[in-house]
């Protein structure tokens, strides 16, 4: 069994029952699931750029991501509705818990000038978004073999009800939120 779910099972849990005064078990918060999405502008001018970022969320996640398209046309963009441009990842069960582990003790710390994630990047019904300026940070993206520097946008959704039940579970799954 994974780390963190372990320590959700046996530490988190009592934790918040304690501090939010729940009933039941069933009533703590708890994670659904971990949404990455990385968007490839430039794969409307270079297709090779969308297979790069492909392989790049596949070694990071483990999982296969699937291609997002354009919803409608651009010209200013020189955009097509039905375009490939972008990819996305939904982890669910032990690859969620394993992708927040290695998040939150390897990737995060190596950000340059890392002072914490932002509080405010929460939606008021208890799901987190974080922005990820580049892919580099994941130790399984070899540096020599990156052809562009992409940023993704990593969504945390849980059951919580409020902000606060949300920023409680997932301080306590160790994120290193500002002080």
């Amino acid at each position: 069994m994974n780390r963190l779910k372990e320590k959700y099972q046996s530490e988190i849990i009592p934790a918040l029952m304690g501090k939010f005064e729940y009933k039941s078990v069933m009533q703590a918060p708890k994670l659904e699931k971990i949404v990455i999405n990385m968007g490839v502008g430039d794969a409307v001018s270079n297709s090779k750029a969308l297979d790069s970022a492909v392989e790049e969320l596949t070694s990071i996640t483990g999982q296969r991501p699937i291609v997002t398209k354009a919803k409608k046309s651009i010209a200013g963009f020189r955009l097509r509705e039905g375009m490939p441009i972008g990819a996305k990842v939904t982890l669910r069960g032990e690859r969620m818990y394993e992708f927040l582990d290695k998040l939150v003790s390897v990737s995060l710390p190596r950000v340059r000038d890392f002072r914490g994630i932002s509080k405010k990047s929460f939606d008021g019904r208890g799901n987190y978004t974080l922005g990820v300026k580049e892919q580099l940070i994941f130790p399984e993206i070899d540096y020599d073999k990156v052809s562009k520097v992409r940023g993704m946008d990593i969504v945390i959704v849980t059951t919580a009800n409020t902000d606060e039940e949300a920023r409680e579970l997932l301080s306590s799954f160790g994120m290193p939120f500002q002080k």
